[in-house]
């Protein structure tokens, strides 16, 4: 399904005037094994703490094996919990992103037992695999298609990162296949709920990896808006620093350079996870990082919403999780505001109050990663390469850059679309 596919209600021309701004939801209790255990009101006090920021959204996340543990069974009473806490979320005033296949988070796999082992298949290739993905996304989007706060349906969170290496057990797949795979089960959301907001998101290998599967033409092209999700332990604090231009910039780096690839000029862009991870980002730092952060990525045009990893922190009660895994919540694990939340809620009171969309970005950097489809040399655009730190460059001497592919830096046309009036190449930045 390509985007000219998708009916017109979830292609809007612009982003929204006001961005909306929302959490990850991460439970207080039990993290994401709390659906083993549904707890409605502890749902139900983990939202009031949400909405006490003055956020309008959540992300939420299904566990894959424990919502279709066998690939024909998809457990109605497990579906009925996910509608309980969409109808939660909607008596305080929240609107709801469902992430279907889980998958990944937070450095732990979630993938049935019909698909490992003596069952093992490629999840992105196997027909049997991928009518059950389908099926399974179709009846949780249409479990929630008339709850007017279900905002629509992530295919999965970074379910990319099965495709290839650092993986140690990839399902490999080719450009051709991770699009089919793609368009299949995004037509199967819009089958379960019509016109509503579709899409699916990677991790940032898309944008920086040359040989990864999935590309950064097909999260800019794919479904009704470009997911990115920007986190600085990638390269980027590393080598610049927790104060540094790429830094505070990287969210708004990612936001500008997938407006490369797009074919509308003013594709709406959703930073549907950031966050400020220890110890690259200190404790003491993290409202600091927060406020750079977000106000960078505001900065950018057609930015659809910003969403925070994450609203709580992960419990000390529960083990083995990377050590920067258990203090990313805007909110602790008792549910107090930490300094981050509190930045994040004035943030949103402040930007509330203004409408005014931002100045375009009429400068661009060329971004030459070969074929404009599958860039294989995509790591041009990552931390150290060339593309990357032209553009951190021009950003600390107070640019306002953005990128544009090579193959487009003469096409009048395109340009004029996205106001640019200057185009520079990497090897021009000092």
């Amino acid at each position: 399904m390509s985007t000219s596919a998708l009916p017109a209600s979830v292609l809007p021309d612009t982003a929204p005037p006001v961005p909306r701004f929302g959490a990850n939801y991460t439970p207080s209790q039990g993290w994401f094994h709390h659906w083993l255990d549904f707890d409605l009101d502890a749902v139900r006090a983990d939202l009031d703490s949400i909405a006490g920021l003055g956020l309008d959204h959540i992300r939420v996340f299904p566990l894959w094996p424990l919502f279709q543990p066998n690939r024909t069974l998809i457990r109605p009473r497990a579906v009925e919990q996910l509608v309980q806490l969409a109808d939660a979320a909607a008596e305080r005033g929240l609107d709801v992103n469902v992430d279907g296949l889980q998958g990944h988070l937070s450095s732990f796999d979630f993938l049935p037992a019909w698909t490992r082992t003596w069952h093992r298949r490629n999840i992105f290739t196997d027909r049997d695999v991928v009518a059950a993905q389908a099926a399974y996304l179709r009846t949780l989007a249409s479990a929630l298609a008339d709850r007017p706060n279900f905002i629509g349906m992530t295919l999965g969170n970074e379910i990319n990162q099965f495709s290839g290496s650092p993986h140690p057990d990839p399902d490999a797949i080719t450009a051709e296949q991770a699009g089919s795979w793609l368009r299949t089960l995004l037509a199967a959301c819009e089958e379960g709920a019509p016109g509503k907001f579709h899409l699916h998101a990677e991790y940032d290998a898309a944008w920086y990896h040359d040989a990864h599967a999935f590309t950064p033409a097909q999260a800019a092209r794919i479904g009704a808006a470009t997911a990115v999700h920007s986190w600085v332990f990638n390269g980027t604090a590393q080598r610049h620093g927790r104060t540094g231009t790429a830094t505070e910039h990287h969210a708004a780096y990612l936001i500008e350079l997938s407006k490369a690839w797009a074919l509308e000029p003013h594709r709406p862009v959703w930073l549907q996870e950031v966050g400020a991870p220890a110890p690259l980002i200190p404790a003491e730092h993290a409202a600091a990082f927060t406020e750079a952060t977000v106000s960078n990525a505001l900065d950018c045009e057609d930015v659809w919403g910003v969403t925070w990893w994450c609203s709580h922190d992960v419990s000390r009660s529960l083990a083995d999780f990377p050590e920067l895994e258990y203090g990313l919540g805007l909110l602790t694990n008792d549910r107090q505001v930490k300094p981050a939340g509190r930045t994040i809620a004035r943030l949103v009171e402040e930007r509330r109050e203004r409408t005014h969309r931002p100045a375009p970005r009429t400068t661009a950097l060329t971004v030459d990663a070969g074929g404009d489809d599958t860039a294989p040399n995509r790591s041009t655009c990552a931390p150290g390469g060339q593309f990357y730190e032209a553009f951190a460059r021009l950003t600390a001497d107070g640019a306002r850059p953005t990128a544009v592919l090579a193959s487009r830096a003469d096409d009048a046309k395109h340009l004029a679309a996205r106001s640019i009036t200057e185009v520079l190449r990497p090897d021009q930045v000092k």
